[in-house]
């Protein structure tokens, strides 16, 4: 299981849950794949079905004024205790905005910080459900809520970190909230502080102002601080996911339409905090001093300039450390939202039912009581309250009551921290697609002239593949320009033309669908047995293939390893030449067979191109194929290798892709301080005809230089000691100018002046003989040489003439100027340097050069042309948030522009332009909704054995108008059955207030009394009449028996009894009778003291 559904199953905390396999579908519920995680599931994502009549209640998701392309629906298909529920999800783009954080503290220090991922949260509803919600995350499974019309569901996987295995179908765990059993003693008020009070009251007003932006929508930007205990209890490797899902509950909590308010929650900021500051910022035992060091904290993290991204309206701090008694699952002031030091909860972490814990909390924050305590609604906790003074656990449905409503609407407009938008784009969008305003009978007028129109002779399979005309005078004859017609062109009705294609109207824009990868497939064999050989694997732009003119996938089709690096075995057999020679047997040239060399072409183009040099002739031929898999790109690369034709980059460390090199004496990565120069001259007279030998290099030797002192008549060769074979100058041969290919390296030799000279990088894979073939006996020949070595080879050569590799100096150069600060009116801009190698004049790493020496940087005038008047640009207002109701907005977006010079336009802040900025959201769509039957929870039955009844509330809700609910009303009342009660009991009834969900206290009934138990059952309350119609009908009289059903009826059964025996009513209390003290009901959330004036005492919730 999942940390939190197995720590639930295994404490016993769950009372019911079932195991089932999700799985994705088409918008019409059809099986696409078993996967339903991350970027794999949302390759399945499919623009909206086209709309279809459906209930005006439906609930409809928010969209935000910017909508990214990428935005496409997820759908999947779950069943939830046998019933089978089609839920259909957008990405909820207003939970993250750009610029917020993930931040990983340790020891009091930032240890390092990340961008804030959201591309696995969605809202949504459920298809065919109206009033249904959705909030879910897929980065590792579904995981989240799903609310039906009658009840809530937690839903996670069974095992995290299973990815790989959902084509064949992943468990998940789905379970009631009501199913939760919590541990929930009674608990006590505390109070905050007086000096947390006093501290802010000195902090000016200033701090709280903000930008605004918008009139009819409230954003809490929130700092959400995850403690260490929650951080090791659901992995470091998950509890981003799981923290960001939680809030993703919370946020979709905040849009019940029972709220009246359009609010967001904004995670603008998220800090897991280390082991040694959680321990000390939670006092254990004392929820009021852990939640004034938890208000400090987030104080002290605040960011300076309200401007900044990460700068937060509210915090939200969760742990499961004990901070209270037992059970505690929160605290937070009362209207502390905006203060700097009271807008901030302490919330326990237990599973995904804490998001109803921090909505509560939350609710305090914004000036909410508790439902019943202090105020009128009471009735509404038993109905799931979300401000109910206590744990609701057999509730359906969550709901935020009258009095919350009240409650928030006396403060909200108070909160001016809320009123900034983090989601305002700086920058353009993308322009209204030009065919909107163009029918395609308007199109063919322009294409051809006055009175064409839509060719009508024929119909094509899709309209917007090619534009065809026609004449009304000859309608069979039509034209075409072979194009198709503009995009946005109506097509049929809500369809339009977009990159050549009929697609359905939404509400997203661009409608094309952009291409994603499958997965990657199975590296394939070594192309090589030994000598650096390369493998590879693909992956296929299909999951799904781009449509519509939708974007290819990004990045690479092949990834690319090095294998079998090892050398081979034997003396060094150069690859490409191998495949050269191979040749020498049967391909001809010009008519006759050749003994073909390897050759290197100069253009990087035609690197991995197998062509050849004749050894006979000098004629250089393509072979007309390509070099085979892992040979090298080039002799003057040891390293990059060719692979399907093209050449891939390795660095010295093997790895594709990878930026180290060698130093100069072949160390990977190093700074040549094991590099050794070994240089010298050497003279000597031949004594006889025949070769001279000079001296010998080692193997591993680079840069190597061989060149003559001064000229003379005999010539160098150079012998491969492991083989035998000449590489240069064979005897007899005759010498002249070349670029040679030998021993696997590139070697230059030159003849310039009777001077003779012969180098190349390197390294040597055998040791080499330089040799003097003389012309003439008794003649001096005089020899200079040089290269380079790790210090490891020293032995073989010995010390003399060894020096130490003269090391590079580097200097600070001038690279280039800085951008203008400003785009036009005199700006300033500035030298930047770079460091450069003077050797070769290449730039390299600023650490290569001295920083204390880098030169002061010089400014100069820019952009002095003068400024034109910044302006306020509006785009066209979208399409309505809701079809009915109060919470209904349409937004738009609204820009500061300046026009430049050169035609083009910026964006500038919204303080630049004149006069009060045009409004960006408007209330739309406000009319009533129809009424809807609301049910609470069946209580549990009366009694525990035998027959007993059951209740619940049933209202009328949701309508503006005053129209009645249609259909019939659902049962408020139900007989229930259980098992027979073993042997003779003597008149033993049950006791408790109705709706209370404590333990049942026995009462003990006389044995006189048993024939009229309803005259012996006590009431704390004054009959005020029956609360239900039903109690009227005479075949539910049997159940008066029944306290919970006697205190609903009391007026009827209290008439019953009356007529029946003449006692008293059944409300009075009989003399002698001993009642039992009611059932403690029991709760996490302490009772909240009536709230005095803002920033008066803290309450529990």
């Amino acid at each position: 299981l999942g940390a939190v559904s197995a720590e639930l199953l295994l404490s016993g905390k769950l009372s019911e849950y079932g195991v089932i396999v999700p799985f994705s579908t088409d918008c019409r519920g059809r099986f696409l794949s078993h996967v339903v995680s991350g970027e794999a599931a949302a390759g399945l994502g499919q623009p909206a079905c086209p709309p279809e009549p459906s209930s005006s209640r439906r609930r409809v998701p928010r969209s935000p004024p910017h909508q990214s392309p990428q935005r496409r629906w997820l759908y999947f298909n779950v069943t939830v205790f046998g019933k089978e529920l089609h839920l259909r999800l957008r990405p909820n783009r207003r939970l993250v905005p750009p610029g917020a954080v993930a931040e990983w503290q340790e020891d009091f220090e930032v240890l390092f910080r990340e961008p804030l991922q959201q591309r696995c949260l969605f809202t949504g509803d459920i298809s065919g459900m109206p009033g249904a919600a959705v909030a879910i995350s897929n980065c590792d499974g579904l995981a989240g809520l799903i609310r039906t019309d009658s009840n809530e569901f937690f839903i996670e996987p069974l095992e995290r970190g299973q990815q790989d295995t959902e084509e064949h179908g992943r468990a998940h765990v789905v379970y009631r909230r009501s199913a939760i059993r919590p541990d929930v003693p009674s608990v006590q008020v505390g109070e905050l502080p007086n000096s947390l009070e006093l501290m802010a009251e000195r902090l000016g007003d200033a701090e709280r102002k903000r930008r605004h932006a918008r009139k009819d929508g409230y954003n809490i930007e929130v700092l959400l601080a995850v403690d260490d205990s929650v951080v090791r209890f659901h992995g470091k490797e998950h509890v981003q996911n799981y923290v960001l899902t939680l809030m993703n509950i919370v946020d979709e909590i905040y849009h019940d339409e029972s709220l009246g308010v359009h609010i967001n929650i904004v995670l603008v900021r998220m800090i897991m905090v280390g082991y040694r500051q959680s321990v000390s910022l939670i006092e254990r035992g004392n929820p009021s001093r852990s939640l004034e060091q938890v208000c400090r904290w987030a104080h002290s993290q605040q960011r300076s300039d309200p401007e900044h991204a990460e700068y937060h309206d509210h915090a939200v701090f969760l742990t499961r450390q004990d901070f209270g008694p037992a059970g505690m699952q929160g605290y937070a002031p009362v209207t502390g939202m905006c203060h700097p030091l009271r807008s901030c909860t302490l919330n326990h972490e237990d599973g995904f039912s804490s998001a109803f814990v921090v909505a509560h909390e939350t609710g305090h924050v914004l000036g909410m009581e508790h439902d019943g305590q202090g105020n009128r609604c009471a009735d509404e906790t038993s109905m799931g309250s979300i401000m109910a003074p206590l744990v609701q656990a057999a509730f359906h449905r969550y709901h935020w009551s009258r009095c919350s409503k009240q409650e928030l609407n006396r403060y909200i407009h108070s909160y001016d921290c809320l009123l900034d938008d983090p989601f305002e784009h700086q920058w353009p969008t993308l322009p209204e697609l030009p065919g909107i305003n163009y029918s395609m009978d308007e199109q063919c007028r322009f294409d051809f002239g006055v009175g064409y129109k839509t060719c009508t002779a024929f119909r094509t399979f899709d309209p917007c593949k090619q534009l065809w005309c026609s004449h009304p005078d000859n309608p069979y004859f039509c034209k075409t320009k072979k194009g198709p017609p503009l995009d946005g062109t109506e097509c049929s009705p809500g369809k339009w033309c977009f990159k050549g294609h009929c697609i359905w109207k939404t509400s997203e824009q661009p409608y094309s669908q952009d291409g994603s990868w499958s997965s990657w497939s199975k590296f394939g064999s070594c192309s090589r047995t030994c000598g650096g050989g390369v493998r590879s694997r693909s992956r296929s732009c299909d999951n799904p293939p781009p449509a519509y003119g939708g974007r290819q996938c990004p990045g690479a089709t092949y990834e690319y390893q090095v294998c079998n690096a090892e050398e081979c075995p034997g003396p060094y057999q150069d690859f490409r030449a191998q495949q050269c020679s191979k040749r020498n047997s049967y391909y001809t040239h010009q008519n006759s067979k050749h003994s073909w060399l390897p050759y290197e072409h100069h253009d990087d183009a035609q690197k991995c191109e197998l062509i050849c040099q004749s050894e006979g002739t000098g004629d250089v031929v393509f072979m007309n194929q390509v070099v085979h898999d892992g040979t090298r790109c080039s002799y003057r690369d040891p390293y990059s290798v060719c692979v399907r034709g093209e050449c891939v980059h390795v660095g010295c460390d093997k790895e594709v892709g990878s930026l180290k090199q060698d130093d100069k004496c072949g160390v990977c990565g190093g700074d040549n301080s094991h590099c050794r120069t070994v240089k010298g001259t050497l003279a000597k007279t031949p004594k006889q005809s025949g070769v001279l030998k000079m001296f010998e290099i080692p193997a591993g030797a680079r840069h190597l230089q061989i060149e003559e002192v001064e000229p003379a008549s005999h010539s160098i060769a150079v012998k491969n000691q492991a083989t035998g074979n000449f590489i240069l100058n064979a005897k007899g041969k005759e010498t002249k100018s070349q670029v040679f290919i030998e021993m696997g390296l590139e070697w230059e030799y030159s003849v310039e002046q009777g001077k003779e000279s012969l180098k190349t990088s390197g390294p040597l894979h055998e040791a080499i003989s330089v040799l003097v073939i003389p012309q003439e006996e008794e003649v001096r020949s005089s020899l200079m040489y040089r290269y380079i070595i790790h210090e490891d080879l020293l032995p073989m050569i010995g010390n003399n003439n060894v020096l130490l590799e003269e090391m590079d100096s580097y200097e600070w150069a001038l690279k280039s100027w800085s951008q203008c600060s400003k785009a036009c009116g005199g700006g300033i801009q500035y030298t930047k340097y770079g460091c450069r190698r003077k050797s070769d004049n290449r730039m390299v790493h600023r650490n290569f050069c001295d920083n204390g020496k880098k030169p002061k940087p010089i400014r100069r005038r820019c952009n002095l042309q003068d400024c034109s008047q910044p302006m306020w640009v509006a785009e066209e207002w979208g399409a309505c948030s809701r079809s009915c109701g109060k919470l209904g907005v349409q937004a738009r977006a609204v820009q500061c522009v300046q026009r430049l010079q050169d035609g083009t336009n910026r964006t500038l802040h919204t303080k630049y332009c004149p006069g009060q900025r045009p409004e960006t959201r408007r209330p739309c769509g406000r009319l009533p909704c129809p009424a809807q039957w609301r049910t609470g929870a069946w209580s549990e039955c009366s009694v525990t054995c035998g027959e007993g009844v059951q209740q619940r509330q049933v209202v009328c809700k949701g309508s503006d108008s005053g129209a009645r609910c249609e259909g019939d009303k659902p049962e408020a009342i139900q007989g229930c059955h259980l098992a027979l009660c073993p042997g003779k009991l003597s008149g033993i009834t049950a006791s408790a207030d109705a709706g209370d969900h404590g333990t049942t206290k026995g009462q003990r009934v006389p044995q006189d009394g048993a024939k009229n138990p309803v005259s012996k059952i006590s009431s704390r309350e004054p009959c005020l009449g029956d609360k239900s119609i039903f109690c009227q009908m005479e075949v539910l009289a049997r159940y008066c028996s029944i306290p919970g059903y006697n205190k609903l009826c009391c007026e009827s059964c209290g008439k019953k009894a009356s007529s029946t025996t003449g006692s008293a009513p059944a409300t009075g209390i009989p003399p002698g009778t001993t009642t039992p003290s009611p059932a403690p009901v029991l709760s996490p959330y302490p009772a909240t003291p009536a709230r005095g004036e803002p920033g008066g005492d803290p309450t529990l919730a």
